[in-house]
């Protein structure tokens, strides 16, 4: 066993680890970051074993509300972030907080469990020196939730090709195929829109009907518009008097009229679909939309409407399991019979003080600033713990009680699905996380390789304007 107890180790360096990472440096705590692929990024990099990311995808936020607060997305970069510029953002995040110097590549976690009648963690690795167990001090978990495919269970038997969304890298296995994707969230939407121009022929199998918005209204991102409305806090009854007329005049019109089931649901209900091109595609004919699938039929497609299509490649575009942990026993994480762990805002546990989650939540914007408010609250509650126990007694007491799950939807029914199960209200959600943070404000701390936890030294850190690199417009 290898002593790290002066350490706190951080499993995955996607946008959450990254920002895990930083936060604690920043205050004195040294890290180990512990990474399965040879790069950061997590479920943006290609090369990682559970990346989704493929050369054509791109953001369905725009840049002010995706980019971390502390470090601002340049200028000349699009409007919506594609994979090799969210890359370069994340490399360059990492290497100027100085982060890449504490990750380990090539490797993975095995197990969490806490020190039999201790307060400790034993961390089982594997790289391709073989395995070790470490014993550190506290664990933060950061690996993501879209790394475990859901797929129906279809009967019958189909001869051809049958692959996940987080499988799909580009249109060239489907060219001169007849493709079908099955579920019509953003990424069903967008595989069906790249594959209708390469492939010999494309449907979409729509279960139930989603409101497709185009990521620019009147030339503006939408969720400028969207932003502007909660911020000003528009009662939602009213956003949705305006928003579905002006949803019409800002597409192609009623999704309805192009073969698109009416959604049963309001909106604000259901994640947003944002697609600019997937309406002007089914005008053209050159995506079928079809109902739900009922059976698999040698190298046919039975339907719900009775209808068959012949069909070569079949594309599971139904999203991921929500709670996977795959490294760690339940027990740890206050998970009893609920369908997710009973976390405090999702992030913190109410008993330990050395086990945090960041980034265990879905929201209708970008996630990596709340990642970082969430981090900032973590680091600073564990030096606040060292250095003035008072100041945290409040958010110890207020974890001890977690608030989580439909508590966090901020009055908004949402449509009772997995994906949902960690939905929270975003504009209410952030403002919390921005409070306690600015309740829990202290100096950052600048870190050294061999500072242990609860120590730092007295050198502010001043960060420098970002000098991103790697990539163009």
């Amino acid at each position: 066993m290898v002593d790290r107890t002066e350490r706190y180790c951080v499993i995955g360096a996607g946008a959450a680890g990254l920002t895990a990472a930083k936060n604690l440096l920043e205050y004195g705590f040294a890290v180990d970051v512990i990474e399965r692929a040879a790069d950061v990024g997590g479920t943006w990099n290609p090369d990682c074993p559970t990346s989704g990311a493929y050369p054509s995808v791109h953001l369905i936020t725009s840049k002010p509300f995706i980019q971390y607060p502390d470090f601002p997305i340049p200028r000349d970069y699009p409007t919506y972030l594609g994979q090799r510029h969210i890359m370069s953002y994340l490399r360059s995040y990492a290497n100027h907080f100085g982060i890449r110097a504490h990750i380990e590549f090539d490797s993975s976690v095995e197990s969490v469990r806490r020190v039999d009648g201790g307060s400790d963690w034993l961390v089982r690795i594997r790289n391709a020196t073989g395995v070790t167990e470490r014993r550190y001090g506290g664990v933060v978990i950061a690996n993501g939730h879209h790394s475990s495919p859901r797929q129906p269970q279809l009967p019958g038997v189909f001869d051809g090709l049958q692959i996940h969304a987080i499988d799909y890298k580009g249109p060239e296995l489907l060219r001169g195929r007849r493709v079908l994707v099955i579920g019509a969230g953003t990424s069903g939407c967008d595989i069906a829109a790249e594959s209708c121009q390469s492939a010999a022929e494309t449907f979409l199998s729509v279960r139930r009907g989603n409101y497709i918005w185009p990521k620019y209204m009147f030339g503006i991102p939408t969720d400028v518009y969207y932003e502007f409305m909660l911020k000003f806090h528009m009662p939602r009854p009213l956003v949705r008097t305006f928003g579905k007329p002006l949803l019409r005049m800002n597409s192609a019109g009623n999704p309805v009229h192009y073969g698109l089931p009416r959604p049963e649901h309001k909106l604000l209900e259901e994640h947003f679909v944002m697609n600019s091109t997937l309406l002007y595609h089914l005008g053209h004919g050159d995506i079928g939309v079809k109902p739900e699938v009922t059976e698999l039929c040698g190298d046919r497609v039975r339907f719900a409407d009775g209808s068959e299509q012949r069909i070569d490649v079949v594309v599971y575009a139904t999203g991921y399991h929500q709670a996977v942990f795959p490294f760690i026993d339940r027990k740890y994480l206050n998970w009893t019979t609920g369908p997710i762990p009973e976390l405090h805002l999702h992030a913190f546990h109410p008993d330990y003080d050395n086990l945090f989650v960041i980034g265990y939540f879905q929201t209708a914007t970008g996630t990596w600033p709340l990642m970082d408010y969430q981090s900032r609250i973590m680091a600073r509650y564990l030096y606040l713990s060292h250095t003035d126990p008072r100041r945290v007694a409040e958010f110890r007491a207020a974890k001890a009680n977690p608030v989580f799950g439909p508590r966090l939807n901020g009055g908004i029914d949402f449509y009772r699905s997995e994906r949902h199960w960690l939905q929270v209200e975003h504009v209410s959600y952030r403002k919390r996380l921005r409070r306690l943070a600015k309740h829990l404000e202290v100096a950052p701390r600048q870190s050294t390789a061999t500072g242990s936890i609860g120590q730092a030294n007295s050198v502010r850190r001043t960060p420098e304007p970002p000098a991103i690199v790697g990539a163009s417009r």
